[in-house]
């Protein structure tokens, strides 16, 4: 997507519900990404100058400015956003920044994102249009002695920087994608998915390899897994559908990436499926080779149980060591190479009735 399109999404999901774009021009290629914003349910406007900003602002509206060119996280703006003073900079010490950064005093440069109070809108419209809406801003913010946030450490290294060349472009968007895939809660994704996604996300991109198409290629590796589970190797099937699994997971990345939410929806739903299919099969293959039904009564507990779980860890609650579909086939993996699955199916249980628990009792505490 376009860099502005990012910002927009950045933006949104920090609880957006209007954005402002500042610009002299509007080019056919930023009127289809405006286009494309305003279908994820937001106000667009646009603006040419301070003034034009202010008639669009509402007077107790909390604002958020991104600065031209500038790739950054989610997590950097949440920093903003915890703050309670009424103007926020987020800064770097002006003796390490880049150059053409703005200087906002106390020998610090501003880092791109900033939050205001709506006033300084106004302020700045009440002087000549000729002064600059981006750097005046922040010279009133500084003046008001906003507070000065310190950009994290990390947080370059997540890709954050204002840049306005596609090579460097090119490089933070590459950093930005493998701290997205690092950053997920579950530890399975961020483990085993994120550093498999790391090595093949880029290429991936640079080949324009539809989303579909990756997650395609996962669900036909799943279904041999699936196939080798039956067949009576279930070590070596868990480990071909596992590989399903991170195939899925890649899917469904890039389709994030690209904002494709109902193809990334539909290949998470995939994964669990893929998982459940696995564990039932094992559970199956026990009561076929032993007759007993303690094989197949394990792998339903385990499937109602996840399922279950999955529903009650709900994103923004989930705790890092909380099971996920393809983190039960893991668990079971060991088990089932000493050939004791039913052991390993039982484990598994217990592992999902514990998140189950941890999940509810998280629910509890927000109410």
């Amino acid at each position: 997507m376009t860099l502005i399109e990012y910002q927009a999404r950045l933006l949104i999901a920090a609880g957006a519900a209007q954005i402002i774009i500042v610009v002299a021009r509007l080019t056919p290629e930023l009127l289809g990404a405006i286009a494309r914003i305003a279908q994820r349910g937001v106000v667009v406007d646009t603006v040419r100058s301070a003034v034009e900003a202010a008639e669009k602002l509402h007077p107790l509206s909390r604002l958020v400015v991104l600065a031209d060119g500038l790739i950054t996280t989610e997590d950097t703006i949440a920093i903003v956003l915890r703050d309670t003073g009424t103007d926020a900079l987020m800064v770097v010490p002006e003796a390490g920044a880049e150059a053409g950064l703005e200087r906002v005093g106390g020998q610090m440069a501003w880092a791109g994102v900033a939050r205001l109070d709506p006033r300084r809108v106004a302020e700045v419209a009440a002087l000549p249009r000729d002064y600059d809406l981006q750097s005046t801003l922040l010279r009133m913010a500084a003046q008001a002695r906003a507070t000065h946030i310190l950009l994290p450490g990390d947080a370059e290294k997540a890709g954050h920087g204002i840049v306005h060349r596609a090579e460097t472009l090119d490089a933070r968007g590459r950093a930005v994608v493998a701290r997205l895939v690092a950053g997920r809660r579950s530890w399975f994704d961020r483990y085993i998915l994120a550093p498999v996604a790391r090595l093949a996300l880029p290429r991936l991109v640079e080949r324009a390899v539809p989303s579909h198409v990756a997650g395609g290629a996962g669900a036909g590796v799943g279904a041999v897994g699936l196939i080798l589970i039956f067949a009576g190797f279930p070590a070596l099937g868990l480990c071909v559908t596992i590989l399903g699994a991170l195939g899925l997971g890649l899917g469904e990345t890039l389709a994030g990436l690209r904002d494709e939410q109902n193809v990334a929806r539909v290949q998470s739903a995939a994964i669990a499926l893929l998982a459940a299919l696995a564990i039932a099969a094992l559970g199956w293959q026990h009561y076929r080779l032993w007759g007993e039904d303690m094989g197949p009564v394990l792998a339903l507990m385990l499937i109602i149980f996840a399922i279950l779980a999955e529903r009650a860890g709900l994103y923004r609650f989930r705790r890092r060591w909380w099971a996920s579909p393809p983190a039960y086939l893991l668990v079971i993996l060991p088990a089932a190479m000493l050939g004791v699955t039913l052991w390993g199916l039982a484990l598994t249980t217990v592992y999902a009735i514990v998140t189950l628990v941890s999940a509810i009792e998280t629910l509890r505490a927000q109410v």
